[in-house]
């Protein structure tokens, strides 16, 4: 394994564990003592870990300055905002962005549901492209919505729609999920038309 992805495997197991002790690094990637210290320290010499007050690997600030380099370099996402922000205020429920990237989709929009109880996706979070009704408007390029009920996670349902680029490609999959408690068992029957709807205006509004 390259040095690249040893570190990466750091940054993913501070990414998902948040604040991590070095146990807790070597315990999550399986590298020895040595080689996770070495890796932190790193990382952190690059900024891209830091050290909390009680001296636990967070995530680094610098990754803020990447992330936003990274949204400024894909236009989709900014043209996406004003039917997302729509689509969440129609539905009640979260709304997300996709673009495919390889085997993985990868959020790079997202706004969250005003209730308690909601469905989270974090932006830059990657996702299996074989489960969730993301997975499919990007891959199957259907005409319409589809939908899934606890297909990527139990209690959660979602509805999705493929965003296309002039020449009919798929650029992205626009979603709305929330807990199967209010979306039902059928979510594409409540919110198929909202989703749809939210998919042609972002082609609308791409440059």
């Amino acid at each position: 394994m390259g040095t690249i992805d040893k570190g990466v495997r750091v940054l993913t197991a501070v990414e998902a564990a948040g604040p991590c002790a070095l146990a807790d690094l070597v315990g999550a990637t399986g590298f020895s003592r040595a080689t996770a210290h070495r890796l932190a320290v790193a990382l952190e010499a690059h900024g891209l870990l830091r050290r909390t007050t009680d001296g636990r690997f967070a995530l680094g600030l610098r990754l803020v300055g990447l992330g936003r380099a990274a949204a400024d370099g894909l236009p989709l996402a900014d043209a996406a905002g004003p039917a997302l922000a729509a689509l969440r205020e129609t539905t009640g429920e979260s709304v997300q962005l996709y673009v495919r990237e390889g085997e993985q989709r990868v959020c790079v929009a997202a706004l969250e549901s005003p209730h308690g109880l909601r469905t989270i996706v974090p932006m830059g979070a990657a996702l299996p492209l074989d489960r969730g009704s993301a997975g499919r408007a990007l891959t199957s390029s259907p005409s319409g919505w589809v939908d899934s009920v606890e297909d990527r996670e139990r209690g959660v349902a979602s509805v999705s729609a493929a965003v296309r680029g002039p020449d009919g490609a798929v650029l992205a999959a626009v979603s709305v999920s929330g807990p199967v408690e209010r979306t039902t068992r059928a979510p594409g029957e409540r919110y198929g038309v909202a989703v749809e709807a939210a998919a042609h205006a972002i082609e609308a509004a791409l440059p």
